[in-house]
């Protein structure tokens, strides 16, 4: 096996394990996530989270078996995109609140990019 194929399996495990566990975790605290979206506006607050979190579970697991990776990725994408604005707001907080959402927004900025990598690399 070359070492890039064995890279980007690997790269691809912890990506899309990383949705996995997020999106299996939702089930735990289902109902402080749902009553936070619910404040967001988020209409059916706990369906949606719901579904989110179980389209979340499967393209994470797509993405580490290598199966339809470029859907997987890019509907991950738009996951992790549509999240970040809903719960990680930083442009209407202030001070170590505002700093902290101003962190986990830009760190799944990183994770956006490693899945546009993902889906690319599967082209």
């Amino acid at each position: 096996m070359q070492y890039a194929q064995f890279l980007l399996g690997l790269g691809r495990v912890l990506l899309g394990g990383l949705f996995v566990v997020g999106g299996v975790h939702h089930f735990f605290i289902i109902q402080p996530l749902s009553s936070a979206l619910a404040a967001r506006g988020v209409p059916l607050a706990r369906f949606s989270l719901i579904v989110a979190s179980v389209f979340q579970v499967v393209a994470g697991l797509l993405v580490m078996v290598g199966f339809y990776v470029v859907p997987a990725a890019l509907g991950l994408v738009l996951f992790t995109l549509v999240a970040s604005i809903l719960m990680l707001n930083f442009w209407d907080l202030e001070g170590p609140a505002r700093e902290g959402a101003k962190q986990g927004f830009q760190t799944n900025v990183g994770i956006i990019g490693g899945l546009l990598v993902t889906a690319a690399t599967a082209m």
